[in-house]
């Protein structure tokens, strides 16, 4: 079983065009190159699993206790590590280097990333709500979210009551994303379709 998961930067958004000449959005990643910077198995660690390394990091901003960890495998300091669940690890070594190349045009990935942060919105925004109506006699309640509980009984706000609050800055994942465009000597996936955050956001992606 080969690798097929990839950690990437999010470079922007762009459209191309298929052979009747029909266009489509696509997100250009950064996928890799990465490099393997650590390997647990069921015997030592309880678990199988890949930890990989992307984007180099200078070596003033890198701690003793990394220094260690990233020379016993043989690569620079990364900025951004991950761990991966993988079974296979027969052929995997510390060091070995991960590219876009294991992407082929017509595969389905699941890109996962943080959605770009929005900062404290209100309820419509936040939640869809369409507000109070704007009829005679109605005064200040048009972007109002109206009741959250009665007085009397319960005499408290339930919990997860859709309310204003931060919005944006999570943890996303979208599945059955096509990848329409690989070009192997820049590292570069096109993926139809939108992934989660801002330009320059790392992002993980795993075939399906």
């Amino acid at each position: 079983m080969a690798i097929d998961f990839i950690i990437g930067r999010k470079v922007g958004m762009t459209r191309i065009f298929d052979d009747v000449g029909s266009d489509y959005p696509v997100t250009i990643v950064e996928a890799g190159p990465c490099e393997i910077t650590q390997i647990k198995s069921s015997k030592n660690e309880g678990y199988s699993s890949i930890q990989m390394g992307y984007l180099e990091k200078e070596v003033r901003h890198t701690n003793k206790s990394e220094k260690g960890h990233f020379a016993k495998a043989g690569v620079p300091a990364k900025k951004i590590l991950k761990e991966f669940t993988f079974d296979e690890l027969e052929n995997i070594e510390l060091g070995q280097k991960v590219t876009a190349d294991i992407f082929e045009t017509g595969d389905f990935v699941v890109v996962s990333g943080v959605s770009k942060g929005k900062g404290f919105a209100g309820h419509m925004k936040r939640h869809g709500f369409s507000g109070g109506r704007r009829s005679h006699g109605k005064n200040s309640v048009m972007r109002k979210a109206g009741s959250i509980g009665a007085g009397s009984d319960p005499s408290r706000v339930w919990p997860g009551t859709r309310m204003a609050g931060r919005m944006g800055n999570e943890n996303v994942s979208v599945k059955n994303l096509e990848v329409t465009r690989v070009e192997k000597d820049k590292n570069l996936v096109f993926i139809k379709g939108a992934v989660p955050g801002a330009k320059n956001g790392i992002v993980f992606i795993s075939k399906i």
